[in-house]
């Protein structure tokens, strides 16, 4: 057989559970159990992959895997994958869990969802949707360097939407908490709070107007100015794509992109829901300044991407035990020093864009589009009429130079990531920040 020059595996052993409250009526409750692993081998320029459902032959494993690698080199060879090097640090204390989530009863969990509910059931609500998480997960992982390591989480969330409806129009409000946490979610994020949000922001839509559209003054909250930095900036600095040139940030390392108010940093190592102790080949969780007062400073790197930029792999991640991929974490704009008053009294007259509906972004043209759960027209200074149907778009690099003031009110939103068919937790957040000038949708 052709040398293979390294290999590693990742031996998953899992449970989760989902429970479903619609309008009242238990729609769902599954548990489902995950076990397997996935193995890959390198030989030369050719990567074997394979993935072991339940029980593990870990040498069966390694040897297939060698062999599909060995297989594809020989048949069509590439040029040789050089691996960076895997930093020596030693990852820092792991999140504590106060209450774990198995030890909760089913009927304890669907009547908290029940009474939840009850809290989003305001007048003129037509719908309503309440549903909880949890995920229980032991991930070891190997290599032929002799890296051995494992670690546990559990990870729980909630969510809360409500429907209002007038004249054939309907208005939706969400509310949602996810985190690297047990059953003490509930204690941390009052829920019945947050289903009472839910429901004023789906009546309060209904009376408001569509915006005129235009180019004019933004000021994003934390949440929008978040998936902003996690869609536009941070899929953007993910080394693989800026290899397959499919970033806008393709060869701008060390030059200014954005604004030198701004610094945007990816940390797996806070405690929040894109936390992990190591990554899927073994380094130990980092954080990583991307951008440091508006200068590309660094992309996030899987060991073959460091390979290739000579630096230091940190940022690979897979859902289960599939096939690693460079993947963020927890990203966000680190925090300014302006007050949200300073920031409105600067803006003058604009919009002010809150909450995120998803959206779109090209990360190679570096454009986007996201839609707005919400805006206020800001006349003078102070906040105005409420809006709704307005979405923010752009080029990237355009909108992070024209950003002009950043608030020192950073906050964190939970989430999901998709890449390349895989799925994982995630956080990103921001700061209030203002935009010069950016091209606002409405009617």
């Amino acid at each position: 057989m052709d040398q293979i020059q390294y290999y590693d595996a990742n031996l998953i052993e899992g449970r989760s559970m989902t429970i479903i409250l619609d309008n009242g009526k238990l729609e769902n409750i599954s548990k489902n159990n995950t076990k397997g692993a996935g193995i890959r081998a390198l030989c030369r320029g050719s990567w074997g992959y394979t993935s072991i459902d339940g029980e593990t032959d870990l040498e069966e494993g390694i040897k297939n895997a060698s062999e599909l690698a060995a297989s594809m080199n020989r048949n069509t060879p590439k040029e040789k994958v050089v691996l960076g090097p895997v930093s020596k640090n030693k990852t820092g204390p792991m999140p504590t869990i106060k209450r774990n989530p198995e030890d909760i009863s089913i009927e304890e969990k669907v009547a908290l969802l029940r009474e939840i509910e009850t809290y989003a059931k305001a007048d003129g609500i037509k719908s309503t949707r309440v549903s909880y998480s949890e995920t229980i997960l032991s991930t070891k992982y190997i290599n032929s360097e002799g890296n051995e390591k494992e670690y546990n989480t559990v990870r729980s969330g909630f969510s809360v939407s409500a429907v209002a409806s007038d004249s054939g129009v309907y208005q939706a409000g969400r509310e949602s908490r996810f985190n690297i946490s047990g059953y003490e979610i509930f204690e941390k994020n009052d829920p019945f709070v947050l289903a009472q949000e839910a429901a004023k922001t789906a009546l309060d839509l209904l009376k408001a107007k569509t915006p005129k559209g235009g180019a004019l003054p933004v000021i994003l909250d934390p949440e929008l100015a978040g998936v902003f930095t996690h869609e536009a900036v941070g899929h953007a600095s993910e080394a693989d794509l800026v290899l397959q040139n499919d970033s806008v940030l393709s060869g701008k390392l060390g030059k200014q992109i954005a604004s030198s108010k701004i610094t945007v940093i990816d940390d797996p190592t806070i405690h929040e829901y894109g936390y992990y102790p190591f990554d899927a080949e073994g380094a130990p969780s980092e954080k990583t300044v991307l951008i440091q007062d508006g200068i590309l400073n660094s992309y996030m790197h899987s060991r073959e991407t460091a390979g290739v930029f000579g630096s230091v792999s940190k940022n690979a991640r897979a859902q289960g035990y599939a096939m690693p991929v460079v993947r963020m974490s927890n990203t966000y704009i680190d925090k300014g020093d302006a007050s949200f008053e300073e920031i409105l009294e600067d803006i003058k007259d604009g919009i002010y864009l809150i909450g995120s509906r998803g959206g779109q972004v090209n990360t190679g043209e570096g454009v986007f589009q996201f839609n707005a759960e919400k805006g206020y027209i800001i006349k003078n200074g102070e906040i105005a009429d409420l809006v709704r149907d307005v979405s923010l778009s752009g080029q990237t690099l355009d909108i992070l130079n024209q950003i002009k003031m950043v608030g020192k009110d950073l906050k964190l939103h939970a989430g999901h990531c998709g890449k390349f068919g895989q799925t994982v937790p995630v956080t990103d957040g921001a700061p209030h920040i203002s935009i010069e000038k950016a091209t606002v949708g409405g009617a």
